[in-house]
């Protein structure tokens, strides 16, 4: 019943997003495309439920040619000026709806890490959290809690995966979208 229910709200909200806000996805890769040379929209592989691994799109909000690593590990300087603007506001997550109508990613879950994140796909494995779907949110997230520290970031899914409801998604969801939690954070 549950997960039924939380598809049936991804869906609704990934279509929603594309119908109302459609012409924002168009001017957001349209404006980074201008300011800095590279895609407008940015594909990495990622782990996802089973550990199998999935395309994640998120809008370019680095320079073109930035190393592909965990946030934490690549420079602020990295950052472009919008892409600055867009992870403030968390919209550089956005063409994750396309992810949530694959049925790659919900809403809300665990955060999808890179392949690369050998010791946080081992710490999630240990705690079951790869039986779950990733988030565009998630626990950890709005409380801080970023990639850097794989163990500490394992335990707050597992807590996910052990609370999980719609009450909480929602609660999470609300947190999201009123600025708690800042993501991953860059290297100084």
């Amino acid at each position: 019943m549950f997960h039924t229910a939380k598809r049936a709200v991804d869906l609704g909200a990934a279509l929603g997003i594309l119908l109302l806000l459609w012409w924002a996805l168009v001017l957001i890769w349209a404006y980074i495309r201008l300011d800095s040379p590279g895609p407008g929209v940015f594909a990495q592989l990622r782990v996802g439920k089973n550990g199998r691994e999935f395309v994640c799109y998120k809008f370019r909000t680095m320079k073109l040619g930035t190393r592909q690593a965990g946030t934490h590990e690549v420079s602020a300087s990295a950052i472009t000026p919008f892409g600055r603007f867009l992870r403030a506001r968390k919209l550089d997550e956005l063409p994750q709806i396309w992810n949530i109508l694959r049925n790659e990613m919900s809403l809300i879950g665990p955060r999808p890490c890179l392949p690369t994140q050998t010791a946080l796909i081992a710490a999630r494995k240990r705690r079951g959290v790869l039986d779950l779907k990733p988030g565009v949110s998630g626990l950890a997230q709005i409380n801080g809690i970023d990639m850097s520290d794989p163990e500490r970031l394992a335990r707050w899914d597992a807590r996910y995966l052990a609370l999980q409801s719609l009450r909480l998604d929602l609660a999470i969801g609300m947190s999201t979208l009123t600025g708690r939690g800042q993501g991953d954070k860059v290297a100084e």
